[in-house]
C-alpha cells in the first residue's frame, strides 16, 4: 500500500513535478499547452496557482518518492483567479485563449454554492500507474470531505477517468463542450 503524507511548501518540486508529467497527454492541458515547451513553461506554473493553497492549508498529500500527488482546497480556499487569468493571456496561444477562458467559466459554474472541499488535480507518476495510487490518494482525500461533512468537487479532464471517481462516489454533473476544446467533467461527491 502507498504511504502518503501531507507536503507542504517544500516539496513544491516534487509534486510540480509530478503533476506536470502525469498531464503531459491530457488532452484539455495539451490543448492550452500544445507545443512541448510551451508545455513545461507554462504547465508548472498553472499546477501551482491552480491548486498550490493545498500547501498552506493542509490539502497537499504526496505518496513516498514522488509517485503521486493530490491537491486538495478545501472549503473558502480557491485557485488565484487573477493571477490564472495572466497565466492563460501569456501561455495559451490567441486562437485557443478564448475557449479556455469560456471553459472555466463553464467549470466554476458547476461548482457548489456551499462550502465544499475542491480537487484541482491528482496526478500519479506514469511509471507507477496501476499501482493504486490514484485509489489510495483519493481514498485519502476523502476522509476530511466525509469527517467535516462537505461536499467534494472536481472538474475530470480525461473522460477515461470518470468512471474511476464514479466508483468513490463522485456524479457527473454534465459535460461541457466548447468548440474545439476537449469536453470536461464537472463531478461531486455529497458526504457519507
Amino acid at each position: 500500500m502507498a504511504v502518503i503524507r501531507l507536503a507542504d511548501r517544500s516539496d513544491d518540486p516534487g509534486v510540480v513535478g509530478v503533476m506536470t508529467l502525469a498531464f503531459a497527454n491530457v488532452p484539455a492541458c495539451r490543448f492550452m499547452f500544445p507545443d512541448p515547451v510551451q508545455y513545461l513553461t507554462f504547465f508548472p506554473d498553472f499546477v501551482r496557482l491552480y491548486g498550490g493553497l493545498a500547501f498552506d492549508h493542509g490539502g497537499a498529500h504526496v505518496i513516498a518518492g514522488n509517485g503521486g500527488a493530490a491537491m486538495w482546497l478545501p472549503p473558502d480556499v480557491h485557485p488565484d483567479d487573477a493571477a490564472l487569468d495572466h497565466l492563460i493571456e501569456r501561455g495559451v496561444a490567441p486562437v485557443a485563449r478564448s475557449e479556455v477562458f469560456a471553459v472555466l467559466s463553464a467549470m466554476a459554474s458547476h461548482h457548489p454554492q456551499e462550502p465544499h472541499w475542491f480537487l484541482p488535480l491528482i496526478g500519479i507518476d506514469p511509471r507507477q500507474q496501476g499501482q493504486v495510487h490514484g485509489m489510495a490518494l483519493m481514498t485519502h482525500g476523502l476522509q476530511a470531505c466525509d469527517r467535516d461533512g462537505r461536499a467534494a468537487h472536481l472538474d475530470s479532464s480525461h473522460p477515461d477517468n470518470v468512471p474511476f471517481y464514479e466508483r468513490l462516489g463522485f456524479e457527473l454533473l454534465t459535460t461541457i463542450e466548447i468548440g474545439g476544446h476537449p469536453p470536461t467533467f464537472p463531478m461531486r461527491r455529497r458526504p457519507r
